[in-house]
């Protein structure tokens, strides 16, 4: 599975921005898809996911300010993100796994493939 990030740019804290990452290859309906950021001098981190069945978790960090969603007939996954804090600014990264369990989706480790990042910055 190949995985393309976009969506990115710089916007003022409050504003708004959506994150898409299309996926290449077979079978990723069967995907859990997942959002990590990385923050210069910090760890990768955990933002959202989505499995297979639609189900959706969040950090409590942007719960209830971002939204993820997939579209299966376009490979896709999105990250709609609300209310943008310059907290929020960091390098976003999606990530695919088929075989991930449920105890394992906040973990980056347990994600077999990874797409390149696109910047976010929210300026205060």
């Amino acid at each position: 599975v190949q995985l393309q990030a976009s969506g990115g740019g710089l916007v003022q804290a409050g504003g708004s921005l959506r994150l898409s990452c299309q996926a290449s290859g077979g079978g990723f309906r069967q995907y859990t898809m997942g959002w990590f950021r990385q923050a210069p001098g910090k760890e990768r981190e955990f933002v959202s996911a989505v499995r297979w069945n639609n189900a959706m978790y969040y950090a409590d960090a942007v719960k209830g300010r971002f939204t993820i969603s997939r579209d299966n007939a376009k490979n896709t996954v999105y990250l709609q993100m609300n209310g943008l804090k310059p907290e929020d600014t960091a390098v976003y990264y999606c990530a695919a796994d088929s075989r991930i369990i449920l105890s394992s989706i906040r973990d980056p480790i347990q994600y077999d493939f990874w797409g390149q990042g696109t910047q976010v910055t929210v300026s205060s």
